[in-house]
């Protein structure tokens, strides 16, 4: 094995790694608002440091690579899908931090959380999941199943708002209440993005192709412009 094999099959063992721990990150903020639970939103934003440390730690020793001589396209692709990969996990964890610091602002509120935000977080949580796990095994298969649930998600999200919107016009829902819902709405949705962005990356790894999103939905991939 090479000193690059080595070093990149390192790189792809850690990025797993903080694949799980930023999703176990997600399903501990959605835990904390749930169940409005301040001492385990205070948590995720404390390991938020790790997730940090680690992405800055990933970079490091990703660009190095680059500078080895390498010039199969393959091998350059690999790595460059790490460092992307890498920020969007990132962003991902940010994301759940704006939860948990939700949770702590908000406090103890009367008002329900409507039956749709809970099968949309938790739907979240398993496209994070399945992204974290097509990651892993570099699974273009399960990287477009995620993709084609992009849609879905769209839609809990649209029908959160004009939930919310009719329980503030009923007098059922505070303003601020309905506000602090949207933005955990949007910040859950900021993570189904993120994997929507590491599973374009997984299929442009394994085929060197173009996910391309178009106005009427996801497509095939396209193959690179000329």
């Amino acid at each position: 094995m090479t000193d690059f094999d080595a070093r990149l099959a390192g790189l792809e063992r850690d990025l797993a790694a903080q694949g799980e721990r930023v999703l176990d990150l997600c399903t501990r903020t959605v835990e904390s608002y749930f169940d409005l639970d301040q001492e385990k939103a205070r948590a995720v934003i404390a390991a938020d440091d790790e997730v940090d440390r680690i992405d800055v730690e990933l970079e490091r020793r990703s660009v190095p690579l680059l500078g080895l001589g390498v010039t199969d396209e393959h091998r350059i692709r690999e790595v460059l899908t790490i460092v992307k990969v890498n920020n969007e996990l990132e962003r991902i964890a940010d994301s759940a931090v704006v939860v948990a610091e939700h949770v702590l602002e908000q406090g103890s509120l009367p008002e329900r959380i409507p039956p749709t935000f809970r099968v949309m977080a938790n739907s979240v949580l398993g496209v994070l999941r399945d992204s974290v796990r097509a990651m892993a095994r570099k699974d273009a298969a399960l990287a477009r199943q995620v993709l084609l649930f992009d849609d879905t998600i769209e839609r809990f999200k649209r029908e959160i708002l004009l939930h919310a919107q009719e329980q503030v016009a009923l007098g059922h829902f505070s303003v601020h209440f309905a506000f602090r819902l949207m933005a955990v709405v949007k910040a859950l949705e900021r993570i189904a993005d993120h994997c929507t962005n590491i599973c374009e990356q997984v299929i442009y790894l394994r085929s060197g192709f173009i996910v391309r999103h178009r106005p009427e939905g996801w497509s095939e991939p396209a193959a690179p412009d000329a």
